[in-house]
């Protein structure tokens, strides 16, 4: 043999390199999956809670048309008719404090 070696194939490092190089791509292949999948979840997630959002300030906005409705002197009279505590001929004068 003159020095040199003569290559029979691959050799136990060239395998395990291999090897090692599978398992990492098989890992990010997974862990790429899992990922999207917890993007797309997330997603989901955002445009339902956007839409809550919306929804509650829609509702907020009901709530403070009615809370300004119910300080008007309309609200007081309906309510009092409503009640019976006033008729519709009724007129009601306030008392001055003087």
């Amino acid at each position: 043999m003159s020095g040199k070696r003569k290559r029979k194939g691959l050799n136990a490092g060239t395998v395990s390199i291999v090897f090692i190089v599978l398992v990492f791509v098989a890992v990010m292949s997974i862990q790429i999956y899992k990922l999207k999948e917890k993007d797309k979840t997330l997603a989901e997630r955002e445009q339902n809670l956007q839409e809550q959002l919306a929804d509650e300030t829609e509702r907020a906005e009901e709530i403070e048309e009615l809370n300004q409705h119910m300080q008007s002197i309309d609200f007081i009279r309906e309510w009092a008719h409503k009640l019976g505590i006033i008729s519709d001929d009724e007129i009601i004068f306030k008392e001055n404090d003087e």
